[in-house]
């Protein structure tokens, strides 16, 4: 009953909001003598406030068209690859019509980004592909909104999300013999059970998997999200944030965490923080500050803009994730799509190499949730893992805005680069039997931040695992970091660029 209300008051306050847009660009607009009168422009800023408070924001667009290689600018095409009921996988092709640069691109090594099915669409993650485009073939998960999807597609669970991503594994390697793996914050628990359940049945993995800010071990220094789903029983979460989709969308009926809610949950965890943020907007508006008003409607048209997910795959994650621990306990078993039931045994991954990282001041993910994976995957040879802190950090700045781009990233190009230099060029025929030996990846330094390596230190035993030591790199930041409490989660930002014609493909 809750959604078909809130749905009732959307629509109502749909034409409200669209006549203050119109209010707001009438007394804004230079040809008004009366605009410049101080009065009337806080009356256009508080209609354009008002529109942006009450308006339904719907899916952004990744609007890359184009990346820099080399001073070189490659046209990129978005294409779908493939496509499931719930998920697309993406491709983000690249043209140029330079010989060179085309060589390079189709020398550098695939990677699929496994997004996270939080809240949020995929787009979240703009920042990282773009990033990633200059270096690599990229794809990436572009997960559905769960009220778009009929009741006949069927239901979606946290099993069925862990066999897409075998399958779009299976097919990036079918193309290019070999993949690389980077999952961030929710997905890093199914990519690594997908990549697990790989590795016991004899298939092969991907040649590396970078496990970006996920709750692999929610029982290290939980947040304020761990604590809300220990504290709450199962049957909280059931009756009180599952709701039906209504009959005016093509998934009614179907049974759903709605975006809504997810919304006020992510407003409510820094409410003065929004209230700010919106006010300093209203102030723009009036000072006239385009580049900040630009930056405040970027940011709020993507955080604004939420999904609903399937309640089974919300209620099945919130039970082995964060009440039972199936992952670090050895107890969690997948149904594949056979429908044989097979035990998740990280410690059966052997040839590939595995990159952590967490932000230090991460209030979604604690620190050390990510690092366990090391404890669990015990296989895997201890030059072929690595962990990166970022200090000053917080969840959003380990994959978006300068940190990532200045600190994360080009540790992540070289942890991939160095691995992919030693896969080999010709079609391997999956098999147990067969083990990549790969060097450690060599850090250099970032400017402007200095790279220090730390020596190898004993992770942490975790339950019915013995832990091997593993390579830790710690970033320190020029200036020292300010406290958490002062310190306000990294902006998502986001460029456009102009459309160029592609010619070459690579």
């Amino acid at each position: 009953m809750l959604y078909q209300i809130y749905e009732t008051q959307r629509s109502f306050m749909e034409p409200f909001s669209d006549l203050a847009q119109t209010a707001a660009k009438l007394y804004s607009n230079p040809s008004n003598v009366a605009g410049q009168n101080p009065m009337v422009q806080r009356v256009a800023a508080g209609y354009d406030l008002f529109h942006r408070l009450g308006k339904d924001y719907e899916k952004p667009e990744f609007g890359i068209r184009k990346v820099e290689v080399d001073g070189i600018d490659v046209a990129i095409h978005e294409r779908i690859e493939i496509k499931k009921p719930f998920c697309e996988l993406l491709r983000f092709k690249r043209y140029s019509d330079d010989t060179e640069t085309l060589a390079k691109l189709k020398n550098q090594p695939p990677v699929l980004i496994v997004a996270p099915l939080s809240g949020h669409y995929a787009t979240l993650l703009r920042d990282t592909v773009r990033t990633m485009l200059g270096d690599h073939k990229v794809y990436i998960t572009d997960w559905k909104n769960a009220r778009l999807v009929p009741l006949e597609d069927g239901e979606f669970h946290l099993d069925d999300y862990i066999n897409y991503v075998q399958e779009f594994i299976r097919h990036v390697q079918s193309i290019y013999g070999n993949c690389h793996v980077v999952s961030v914050c929710q997905p890093t628990v199914p990519v690594l059970a997908a990549v697990s359940l790989m590795a016991s049945r004899g298939e092969k993995t991907p040649l590396t998997m970078t496990m970006m800010g996920g709750p692999i071990d929610a029982r290290k220094s939980p947040t304020a999200v761990n604590n809300l789903a220990t504290n709450k029983g199962f049957e909280w979460f059931e009756n009180n944030v599952i709701y039906r989709v209504p009959g005016n969308f093509p998934g009614a009926g179907r049974r759903v965490y709605p975006g809504f809610l997810q919304h006020t949950g992510f407003v409510a965890m820094n409410p003065d923080r929004h209230a700010t943020s919106h006010y300093d907007y209203f102030k723009d508006l009036i000072k006239g500050d385009d580049a900040s008003i630009e930056a405040h409607r970027k940011f709020y048209d993507e955080y604004n803009a939420v999904l609903d997910m399937d309640a089974d795959y919300y209620l099945e994650t919130i039970r082995t994730v964060f009440q039972d621990f199936n992952l670090v306990y050895g107890t969690w078993n997948v149904k594949g799509v056979d429908g044989r039931t097979e035990l998740v045994r990280p410690q059966d991954i052997t040839t590939t190499a595995m990159l952590t990282v967490e932000g230090e001041l991460d209030d979604i993910s604690g620190s050390g949730q990510t690092a366990a994976a090391h404890d669990l995957c015990t296989g895997i040879a201890d030059k072929n893992r690595q962990h990166l802190e970022v200090p000053g950090a917080g969840h959003y700045g380990i994959f978006s805005g300068r940190r990532w781009r200045d600190v994360v990233y080009p540790e992540v190009r070289q942890f991939i680069l160095n691995h992919a230099a030693k896969a080999t060029a010709k079609t391997v025929v999956p098999a147990p039997a067969v083990n990549t030996v790969v060097k450690p990846a060599t850090v250099k330094k970032a400017a402007p931040v200095a790279v220090k390596v730390a020596p190898k230190v004993a992770a942490k035993a975790a339950p019915k695992a013995t832990a091997k030591p593993v390579a830790k790199v710690a970033v320190k930041a020029a200036a020292k970091p300010a406290s958490k409490a002062a310190v306000k989660a990294s902006s998502v930002k986001t460029a456009w660029v102009e459309t160029a014609k592609p010619k070459a493909k690579a």
